[in-house]
């Protein structure tokens, strides 16, 4: 029986128990079978992923190290991201015919650990939505029911992990476009720590807000991956020289664990406060010492929208009169236009009041009487169509339509700093999948990941589409 997770099948790799040819041939097969309904995949590299399996399987045979923590394993890589030789269209016709000459930092490292890139996955245009489609390459759709969304930016690589095809995909989240995916298709997903992963060479986009991270089939292998991609390099002067301490298992006995439905202010529908309550209950049971709590820090989605619409200007705008400015999207543009206006001070201004936000949180977790993890539902809904591009209301409160603001609760991380851990908890009303959000302090990735594992082991979560038939493509 093939191996499920990726720490599973790295370790069955090196004992000689399978090899990564044939992890690979079925993560192919699962594509063909499966793709043609979901489209996950911009590009599929069969023969290219095949042979590179071959000689990672001919290396361990002559007893050769250098393949180690990720030898043979099947991954996938967002479109957004650099992979040298292979279209990264940013989900834009303006950008269609773009190829990198380099890998970003994260890719290489993924190949130097010896996984296998099977194929790079689809977002929306620009990354900018919580849902997945584009020109270029269309809609993809939710492996658990396909009239819904998969989520956004990085739908993609959570619907490549969701039907099995990849026990790892690699991502971005600069709004949420990590855990999105993660909580709408029931899988694991990790938005590290800013300077934690390198994002360079890439796309200038959200340079303050996004990182690169994990979308795994356990927690497992979220922590097996950020040991891979973490870590500073040259060629991303924002990632730092910091060695995560690793915590060891969950002892409740030293955490302090601060629980919120809504951060005080975001709405959230009925099905997740109960599933989300239901969780936080496993977790009590299990010795946790919880307190409903939550930073007194505010709204976040003005100040988000201050910063990321000027950098979205900076990076996107020049595409609006250039040779491809027809082939951007009339909602694209729309967002991309809207961050012109912003002045030099503006923006300046926004970085300031961003100091004030990200101080409350730190407070809320620094003190000696301060927090250890707080936990949130991830998603203050279940995955919603593929006809709309995002709910019209939330628990009976109207959401604003202009730029996904019904992710709210994914934006203190992105605003922070901080690492947000997603992982599902079970399933809402309609068996669409529900996740659990668990945040911490900078720099404090192996606790969220730890506490995280605990919530998964608890919650028993078991019931993905990659254990059912494929559905008619």
């Amino acid at each position: 029986m093939t191996p499920r997770d990726a720490t599973a099948m790295a370790a069955a790799v090196r004992a000689g128990t399978t090899t990564a040819e044939e992890l690979v041939a079925e993560a192919l097969a699962r594509i063909g079978a499966w793709d043609g309904a979901v489209n996950a995949f911009t590009v599929v590299l069969g023969e290219e992923a095949l042979a590179r399996a071959r000689e990672i399987d001919a290396g361990l045979a002559g007893d050769l190290t250098s393949y180690g923590a990720l030898a043979g394993v099947p991954v996938s890589v967002k479109d957004h991201v650099w992979m040298a030789g292979q279209p990264a269209t940013n989900g834009s016709l303006a950008q269609r015919d773009f190829a990198p000459a380099e890998d970003a930092v994260p890719v290489a490292r993924l190949r130097d650990a010896g996984a296998v890139i099977v194929g790079k996955t689809n977002n929306p245009e620009f990354c900018y939505r919580g849902y997945t489609d584009n020109a270029v390459f269309g809609l993809t759709r939710n492996p658990w029911s396909l009239d819904r969304t998969p989520g956004g930016s990085s739908g993609g690589a959570g619907a490549s992990v969701a039907y099995g095809a990849t026990p790892l995909a690699l991502g971005t989240d600069g709004g949420g476009s990590i855990r999105i995916p993660s909580a709408f298709c029931g899988v694991a997903g990790h938005k590290p720590s800013f300077g934690l992963v390198p994002k360079l060479p890439g796309f200038r986009g959200w340079p303050t807000l996004s990182v690169d991270g994990p979308l795994g089939s356990s927690v497992r292998d979220l922590v097996l991956a950020l040991s891979v991609i973490g870590g500073a390099h040259p060629a991303d002067p924002l990632t730092w020289p910091v060695t995560l301490a690793d915590e060891g298992a969950v002892d409740w006995s030293r955490l302090r664990v601060a629980v919120s439905e809504d951060l005080g202010w975001a709405p959230v529908e009925q099905e997740v406060r109960a599933s989300f309550r239901a969780a936080v209950d496993r977790l009590s049971d299990d010795g946790a010492r919880i307190v409903t709590a939550h930073p007194d820090a505010g709204y976040p989605t003005q100040l988000w929208n201050a910063i990321a619409l000027p950098e979205g200007f900076a990076s996107e705008g020049p595409l609006l009169s250039g040779p491809g400015r027809d082939g951007v999207d009339a909602a694209s543009r729309e967002i991309t236009e809207s961050g012109r206006a912003a002045t030099a001070a503006d923006y300046l201004d926004a970085q300031e009041r961003r100091v004030a936000f990200t101080r409350t949180w730190q407070e809320f977790f620094g003190h000696d009487d301060g927090y250890d993890v707080l936990l949130t539902p991830s998603m203050p809904v279940p995955a919603f169509s593929t006809d709309v591009s995002g709910p019209a209301e939330i628990d009976g409160t109207p959401v604003d339509p202009f730029f996904d603001d019904w992710c709210v609760l994914a934006l203190p991380a992105n605003l922070t700093g901080q690492p947000a851990t997603a992982v599902p908890i079970g399933c809402g009303v309609d068996g669409l999948p529900l996740g659990l959000q668990v945040m911490g302090p900078r720099w404090a990735d192996l606790r969220t990941l730890a506490v995280a594992a605990r919530v998964e082991a608890l919650a028993g979560f078991d019931r993905i589409p990659a254990h059912t038939d494929p559905p008619p493509a």
